[in-house]
């Protein structure tokens, strides 16, 4: 069950251009193309002819021309022209779907589009401020329901034992973290402080001692997660928000359900410190990358196993806190998204 009222990242813009572009989303296969001016566009990726997906047909001009028998769609989804008839009957459309591109992302809105309000979009600047160099790394599809990765992202602890040779180590286990809720934002806050600086931490700030190391996440459903993270000098006054010295780094995660067993898996990552250093633009576009497919071995097993054996038990710890509460946040999103069903009396 997905929440369908919801803005979802789609594409990178870069993925989308004069060639159709089939991708499937909650379920839905779609295609994506760019009408002459640039405008990106979504329909449904079915001719209502013969059902053929348009992602196997041509664009020429603005509009789609199925491949099969040549019904052409305009952006909206009508369809226009039917080779050797004039007329085209009333019902000859397609849905399409609203799309904003922000953040140099494609954001579509797979509900009803009269709520599609593009303020709704997670306010993620950072990506394209100046005072701040964002990796843009290609999409990951991994092959695990999308609800695992917000999991993972919520449960920082993890990092010691998937992560250790990168950005984790055992200092996190010595430090609890908090979590709390305001509206449908579930935030986790962890500190540690005065403790060696993982390996790729390390690497980026030279740091001569220990540090003092954040971990706060911001997590609002569907599937909108912000990690802020890092690390200065300890006892410099980080925790109060004098950062001198240090790094300043983001994970900006936006897993889209493909299907309720597979993901596309979007992310950025924002830092605030060597702007214009190749060295550390690598570590950003390939070793932090590296660092989240070692998370997608761990979902991908998650899944396979949960589908093996469905009903076996399973507990919960201290760690899942925060996962627990953006799942009921999300869960009450979809419920109150259901419509109302009348009983018969009696």
């Amino acid at each position: 069950m997905f929440l369908r009222n919801a803005w979802y990242v789609a594409a990178w813009d870069r993925e989308i251009g004069r060639q159709p572009l089939a991708r499937t989303i909650l379920g839905e296969p779609l295609v994506f193309y760019r009408k002459a001016d640039g405008t990106a566009v979504a329909l449904e990726d079915r001719c209502c002819h013969r059902h053929l997906p348009l992602s196997m047909g041509r664009i020429e001009g603005d509009d789609l021309r199925c491949g099969y028998h040549g019904l052409r769609f305009d952006a909206l989804g009508h369809c226009v022209e039917i080779p050797g008839q004039a007329q085209i009957p009333p019902d000859a459309r397609i849905a399409s779907y609203p799309l904003v591109e922000r953040f140099n992302w494609v954001w579509i809105w797979m509900g009803d589009p009269a709520r599609a309000d593009p303020a709704l979009i997670p306010n993620w600047w950072w990506a394209d401020h100046p005072e701040w160099a964002c990796a843009k790394p290609d999409m990951i599809h991994v092959a695990c329901n999308y609800q695992l990765i917000n999991d993972n992202v919520l449960d920082v602890t993890h990092l010691v034992y998937v992560h250790a040779s990168s950005i984790g180590n055992p200092a996190i286990n010595d430090f609890p973290a908090t979590t709390e809720r305001q509206g449908n934002l579930v935030r986790l806050t962890r500190w540690i402080l005065d403790r060696p600086a993982p390996p790729m931490y390390q690497a980026a700030g030279k740091f001569a001692g220990n540090v003092d190391r954040w971990q706060i996440v911001e997590h609002v459903p569907p599937c909108f997660s912000i990690n802020f993270a890092g690390c200065a000098d300890a006892g410099t006054g980080a925790p109060t928000g004098n950062i001198v010295d240090g790094i300043e780094l983001m994970a900006l995660s936006a897993p889209t359900p493909e299907t309720e067993r597979s993901t596309h898996y979007f992310f950025a990552f924002p830092r605030k410190f060597g702007l214009n250093d190749p060295a550390l633009d690598k570590v950003f576009n390939v070793d932090f990358v590296n660092v989240f497919r070692e998370d997608v071995a761990v979902l991908e097993a998650q899944q396979r196993a949960m589908e093996r054996n469905p009903f076996a038990p399973s507990i919960s710890i201290k760690v899942d806190a925060a996962p627990m509460a953006a799942r009921r946040v999300l869960q009450g999103m979809i419920d109150a998204e259901r419509p109302v069903r009348l009983t018969e009396p009696g």
